[in-house]
């Protein structure tokens, strides 16, 4: 826990700040700190399940190494997912694609994420011989209503370093989709935006166009 706020404030000298710690820059927690975050690889992860540390129940995540608890999926985020899933299964219908929802994505050895939904390339075994990995997607939405900040924020770029070629962000609060495409030096490069009225197709089956009202209404 951080320090409480007190009289010790007003003092007039202040002691030096200890130097950072020689892993602390390569863990990821502030220097100031001077202390190494304990970041958790995906066998890890894993590791925990099967221990019992983290039960099916858990809303969590695993990206860049940290443990993210996520929150309950509320009814608009949910109907939103099963929207876009209905209007998405003609292609895995017809074998142009896999739809996938809320599963796994194996980014890195330290990163697992849940993605609302994929559109992954069509496999004859579904994936059943191992989790999808960044080449596989072909398109990745996020649904955002509590998780906005989170979505906009570390998970677009670490989607962005592992190359997924199109993301779109669902924004409850904002009313719209943004779409991120063409990845290059861990960020995308171009971002657009769709408002009631407009229609979006993924980049891949561009035949497939989606009114954004039934996207983002309700």
């Amino acid at each position: 826990m951080p320090p409480e706020i007190g009289d010790d404030i007003m003092t007039t000298t202040t002691p030096a700040a200890p130097p950072p710690h020689p892993l602390a820059a390569a863990a990821g927690a502030p220097p100031a700190l001077g202390v190494a975050r304990r970041c958790f690889t995906v066998a890890e992860y894993y590791a925990m399940g099967r221990a019992g540390i983290l039960s099916a129940d858990d809303r969590v995540e695993l990206l860049d190494g940290e443990l993210i608890q996520m929150p309950p999926i509320g009814d608009w985020h949910n109907g939103k997912v099963n929207w876009l899933n209905h209007r998405l299964a003609p292609l895995g219908l017809a074998q142009r694609a896999i739809v996938q929802t809320q599963g796994p994505l194996r980014l890195d050895y330290r990163s697992e994420p849940q993605p609302d939904l994929m559109l992954l390339r069509f496999r004859a075994d579904f994936y059943q011989s191992g989790k999808p990995t960044p080449a596989d997607v072909l398109l990745l939405i996020e649904v955002s209503d509590t998780t906005a900040a989170y979505d906009q924020g570390p998970k677009l770029a670490a989607y962005a370093r592992a190359g997924i070629p199109e993301v779109w962000l669902v924004s409850r609060n904002d009313r719209r989709i943004t779409a991120a495409t063409k990845p290059a030096e861990g960020a995308y490069t171009v971002m657009r935006h769709f408002t009631a009225g407009d229609a979006i197709a993924p980049r891949a089956f561009p035949d497939l166009a989606l009114p954004v009202d039934g996207i983002i209404g309700g």
